[in-house]
């Protein structure tokens, strides 16, 4: 598999307080589609990341950051002349105010003729996102590419960024979400783009792609295939640290388990079960749940799931 779009460097506050009286920060990284690699990555799926970064620290700690995480970053060009990106998190449990600064970013300038150097007759999937379409016109160009390149399947996840996008943002996204194989939305997501929220509804407005996973915050998700009935299951309970990366860390599970055949029940107990390891760390990088737990509650029966609770010392 292959995950393309920028990813940054983080600083997250180690300190309570406002972000101008905080004066001691953890530098991490974060991009969607990164930490999408990094949590296939452990789960043991062979994956791969492109994009760019600069030629500076912050570009260094990226690389180095992914490749640590098991991904193959062979494919991450280093942009001489532009900065890698960098955000900064207002951190807490309900969510995270996050102040950007990739304006002129080495990832920003992709375009549709990385394509040709990315090797795609060795990959099977492609994973992209809507957050990599709204950097730049190249780069939206470099998206609708992917989804419409032969030989590979894809995955979409809407990601909306309301900040990142103009007038044009509903329309482009549906019709990119319409031409990959797979597509994820949350639910408050379709509703800002397009008026509605209930699964069905979602898939009335998407009826192209043959997988559409709705994400429905703390509730659950459902996913909606082709000559098949929408397929439900409930969230974790969690206790929260921190939201950021949970839902790319839910697509990496899903996607590993859509990748292997299970049953849709199945693939969204695997998005759950991964989501639960991102909303337990401040990092956006998801810290996969003990195996034993995670092969535990794969089967277990519905009164066992719904008892469960996820916390930072493990499930109890």
């Amino acid at each position: 598999m292959l995950c393309v779009g920028e990813t940054m460097a983080v600083f997250t506050p180690v300190e309570a307080g406002p972000p101008e009286e905080v004066r001691t920060w953890v530098r991490g990284i974060g991009g969607a589609e990164s930490n999408v690699a990094c949590a296939l990555a452990a789960l043991g799926v062979r994956v791969g990341w492109a994009s760019a970064v600069g030629d500076d620290p912050f570009g260094r700690a990226v690389l180095t950051s992914v490749a640590e995480a098991g991904v193959d970053v062979s494919r991450v060009v280093v942009d001489p002349t532009r900065p890698t990106g960098l955000y900064v998190k207002e951190a807490g449990k309900a969510g995270s105010a996050v102040r950007y600064y990739r304006a002129g970013s080495a990832a920003s300038a992709l375009g549709p003729e990385v394509v040709d150097r990315l090797g795609l007759d060795e990959v099977s999937h492609v994973h992209l996102t809507g957050i990599t379409a709204a950097l730049s016109p190249s780069c939206l160009a470099l998206v609708r590419a992917l989804l419409d390149h032969p030989g590979v399947t894809t995955s979409f996840d809407v990601n909306w960024r309301p900040a990142l996008w103009g007038a044009t943002g509903p329309e482009v996204l549906r019709a990119l979400a319409a031409e990959a194989d797979v597509v994820l939305v949350g639910g408050d997501e379709a509703e800002a783009l397009w008026g509605v929220s209930e699964p069905v509804a979602v898939r009335e407005v998407l009826p192209e792609p043959g997988t559409l996973v709705v994400k429905q915050g703390a509730v659950g998700a459902t996913v909606l295939e082709a000559g098949r009935a929408p397929v439900f299951e409930p969230a974790l309970a969690v206790d929260v640290v921190e939201p950021v990366g949970a839902g790319d860390a839910f697509a990496a599970g899903f996607l590993a388990a859509h990748r292997s055949g299970e049953p849709p029940a199945r693939r969204l107990r695997s998005g759950h079960l991964a989501a639960a390891g991102a909303l337990c760390t401040m990092s956006d990088v998801a810290v996969p749940l003990p195996p034993a737990d995670v092969a535990r509650l794969l089967v277990a029966d519905a009164a066992t799931w719904a008892a469960a609770r996820v916390g930072a010392a493990g499930v109890r």
